[in-house]
């Protein structure tokens, strides 16, 4: 039966856009969660491309239009600076698919985080908080890249003219 729900994950996980959680996965599965973490750990180890989120899992999608995703260059430090600056693009319809450092060393750290709403940052902000982590962006100074895909070239615009007011835009990448 574990190589049966082990298809059965992976047919959900192909057949949704959003993230699903652990515990979502176990209750329809009717398993523990922990057993949800070891499939995903047997499918990764298979070579399928399964991140994990602070929303839950996923397997990214191929990007269909272009023309709508965008990077912005940003910096700041805290808490509190990181929600402003991800309720500025949310707020304005983007969709933050992931933060992305360049660490000295190590090169292009980039985690997902598919936030698109409210409801998704206010869980991700809680995660960070509960678990004491230290913002990505702190082993770079607080810069950061956000990839965001957006509604249309107005809304933009209007994002990178409401960071630069905040004073978290880098304009000169």
């Amino acid at each position: 039966m574990t190589d049966g729900r082990r298809d059965k994950i992976l047919d959900v996980l192909n057949s949704i856009n959003e993230p699903i959680t652990g515990s979502e996965l176990a209750k329809m599965f009717n398993v523990s969660r922990q057993v949800i973490v070891q499939d995903i750990a047997v499918l990764r180890a298979k070579g399928i491309n399964i991140l994990a989120t602070s929303n839950g899992y996923y397997i990214p999608k191929p990007i269909q239009n272009n023309d709508n995703i965008r990077t912005i260059v940003c910096s700041h430090s805290g808490y509190k600076s990181i929600e402003e600056e991800l309720k500025i693009l949310i707020d304005m319809g983007a969709k933050v698919l992931d933060v992305i450092v360049m660490h000295p060393v190590y090169g292009e750290i980039r985690c997902p985080l598919m936030i698109k709403s409210r409801y998704d940052l206010g869980k991700f902000i809680e995660k960070v908080k509960d678990a004491k982590a230290e913002p990505l962006s702190s082993l770079t100074g607080g810069e950061h890249i956000h990839t965001i895909e957006i509604p249309n070239e107005k809304v933009y615009d209007i994002i990178l003219k409401k960071l630069d007011e905040k004073g978290f835009l880098i304009k000169d990448c």
